[in-house]
């Protein structure tokens, strides 16, 4: 298996191979490390996501995108303008939401004068709503794809039992637009329980199938019974299991390069795509360059899989 840069004719066979239910991504994409692999040229540091992430939409085996930088605050309605008039059309991007709603008891350094109480709006359906659902209507509407609720690990001692975790799961998704795709991405290995999955099944959530620091494999999640929740599907494949995530990038910035292959990780996300195509339902599956060292060339590598 060779993880070389694929030219313009192994980019289009590769292309080909990738069943058409299937779409392919990384999270984000303004990494300055894929020019010359991604992008034509250099782009400024500032004021250049649109532009990137037009010609990121051309490369050949990308035909969705990860918005990370959503977890941290909305979209501006000018930014989500913009990304849309840069996209082509059926460009259906993933986007993180607001951690505002996912974060059940402030831990992180942002949160350092509220850390240790809890957060007045986890699981709000009013300001998911109001600050994230409506504006993606009005100004990306044609470019949204799933919705990823992101829940960080969430201590023993705050009184989140997995039972109580369904229980909220159950009641936010009940009051969300019905139209909407939405999927849950846990970092508590004990909340995929059965009851968990039956939850997400009921109101046609998908479970985010993520390979984390400590979560079982893309392949271990797969094989859960009842673990495909939704009419589609959605991974998001971020870091080796036991690593963490500035070990990552410590390790493998720029991002230009495979720093280290992982087979299990490649075989998993080919059967995620396989999977796919068998059933006939959308899948999302992205990769991260923490993952390998070079999302673009782990997605290839994929592709490769594919068309054998």
């Amino acid at each position: 298996m060779t993880d070389e840069r694929p030219g313009p004719d192994e980019l289009a066979e590769l292309a080909h191979a990738i069943p058409e239910t299937v779409r392919f991504g990384t999270s984000t994409w303004t990494y300055p490390g894929w020019v010359g692999l991604v992008y034509s040229r250099p782009y400024p540091a500032s004021g250049a996501t649109a532009r990137m992430l037009g010609e990121y939409a051309r490369f050949p085996l990308f035909r969705t995108v990860g918005i990370d930088s959503s977890f941290y605050g909305p979209p501006k309605p000018k930014t989500l303008a913009n990304w849309a008039a840069a996209l082509p059309a059926g460009f259906r991007c993933v986007s993180k939401v607001w951690d505002r709603l996912t974060v059940h008891t402030f831990t992180g350094p942002r949160d350092d004068i509220r850390t240790g109480t809890r957060n007045p709006d986890f699981l709000n359906p009013s300001l998911f709503v109001s600050d994230v659902w409506e504006p993606y209507q009005v100004h990306f509407g044609a470019h949204a794809g799933p919705f990823v609720f992101e829940f960080q690990t969430v201590p023993g001692d705050t009184g989140m039992t997995a039972t109580r975790f369904v229980d909220e799961l159950d009641r936010f998704f009940s009051r969300l637009p019905p139209e909407g795709e939405y999927g849950v991405e846990i970092r508590n290995e004990e909340f995929l329980t059965p009851a968990y999955f039956a939850v997400l099944r009921e109101h046609g959530v998908a479970h985010v199938f993520n390979s984390w620091t400590r979560m079982p494999s893309l392949g271990a999640q797969l094989d859960l019974e009842g673990s495909i929740t939704a009419r589609f599907l959605v991974a998001r494949a971020l870091l080796k299991p036991g690593r963490t995530y500035n070990e990552a990038v410590d390790q493998f910035a720029p991002y230009d390069r495979i720093r280290e292959p992982n087979a299990g990780l490649r075989t998993d996300l080919a059967r995620l795509a396989r999977t796919s195509a068998a059933l006939r339902i959308p899948a999302y599956l992205l990769v991260n360059n923490r993952a390998e060292g070079s999302a673009p060339l782990t997605i290839a590598a994929v592709a490769r899989m594919l068309t054998s």
